[in-house]
C-alpha cells in the first residue's frame, strides 16, 4: 500500500473506497489492528511529541483527516490522494458492515452518547450488529477494556476518547480488547447520535469544515492555531529539507 510522508508521519495514500476495503479485508480475515486519523493538529503535536509518531506509524491504517495535511502533500509532493475524513470512514464502514452481519461497540462520549449513535445507526443501517456501548467517563483504562470484553467483543471497537487519548489507548491494548480493528474517532459518537451538526456540504466541500466548527465553537481558537504552525513547518521542509525546525 502506497505511503506519503508528512513530516514523519506515514500516511496510507488511499482513497475513502479503498480505506474500508482494506479495513474490511482485516476484518474479515480475523487480522488485529487499529486505525487513525490524523489532522494537521495532530501531526504537528508529533514534532513535542516523537513517540506519538510512532503510535500513529504502527497503525493498519492511517488516514488523512484534514485539508491541512492535504495541502501539505501537495507542498511535499508527496501522493495523498485527498482527506479521508474520520467520520466518512466510519460511516462507509458501517455501512458495509451491516451489509455482512458484522459487530461493533461504541467507547466514548458523555453517558448517553453512544447508546443513541448505536440507535441512529442501526436505524440507518439495518443489519449492524451492536454489542454494547460505554460512555468515555471512566476512571481506569481496564473498566474499558472490560466493557467492551464483557459484551463478547466485537469485529470493530470505535474509540472515540479524542485524540491523542484514544491513539494511546488504542496502541496499547490493542492486544487485550477483543475487537479486531480498533477505529479512533474523536467526537464522531455526538455526530451519529445527532446531537452536534456537522459542516454543510459546501464547506467541506472548499475544505472548510474547520472554520464552521470554529465558527460554532469559537473556543478552539486556540487550537486552531496550530494549522498555521503546522503549514509554516511544512514549508521550512519543503524549502531547508526535512531538518527544518
Amino acid at each position: 500500500m502506497e505511503t506519503a510522508n508528512i513530516l514523519g508521519v506515514r500516511f496510507n495514500a488511499i482513497t475513502l473506497d479503498d480505506a474500508v476495503d482494506a479495513a474490511m479485508e482485516r476484518i474479515r480475515a480475523g487480522e488485529k489492528g487499529y486505525v487513525v486519523t490524523p489532522n494537521s493538529e495532530i501531526v504537528y503535536l508529533c514534532r513535542k511529541e516523537p513517540a506519538l509518531t510512532d503510535l500513529l506509524n504502527r497503525a493498519c491504517l492511517v488516514l488523512p483527516d484534514g485539508i491541512g495535511v492535504v495541502y501539505a502533500a501537495r507542498l511535499l509532493k508527496q501522493p495523498i490522494k485527498g482527506k479521508v475524513a474520520g467520520i466518512d470512514f466510519a460511516e462507509h464502514l458501517v455501512a458495509q458492515m451491516a451489509r455482512e452481519g458484522k459487530s461493533i461497540f461504541f467507547l466514548g462520549a458523555k453517558p448517553g452518547i453512544a447508546e443513541l449513535a448505536a440507535k441512529e445507526l442501526q436505524k440507518k443501517y439495518p443489519g449492524l450488529v451492536v454489542k454494547g456501548c460505554r460512555d468515555g467517563y471512566y476512571k481506569d483504562d481496564q473498566e474499558a477494556i472490560d466493557a467492551i470484553n464483557q459484551a463478547g467483543g466485537a469485529d470493530v471497537a470505535l474509540i472515540c476518547l479524542g485524540a491523542p487519548k484514544q491513539e494511546r489507548f488504542m496502541a496499547a491494548y490493542q492486544g487485550q480488547v477483543n475487537a479486531t480493528i480498533l477505529c479512533g474517532l474523536g467526537g464522531s459518537l455526538d455526530v451519529f447520535a445527532g446531537t452536534v451538526q456537522r459542516a454543510p456540504d459546501i464547506f467541506i466541500k472548499l475544505g472548510l469544515e474547520w472554520f464552521y466548527r470554529l465558527l460554532k465553537e469559537p473556543k478552539r481558537i486556540g487550537r486552531m492555531m496550530s494549522l498555521p504552525k503546522f503549514m509554516l513547518v511544512v514549508l521550512k521542509t519543503k524549502l531547508f529539507g526535512k531538518g527544518a525546525k
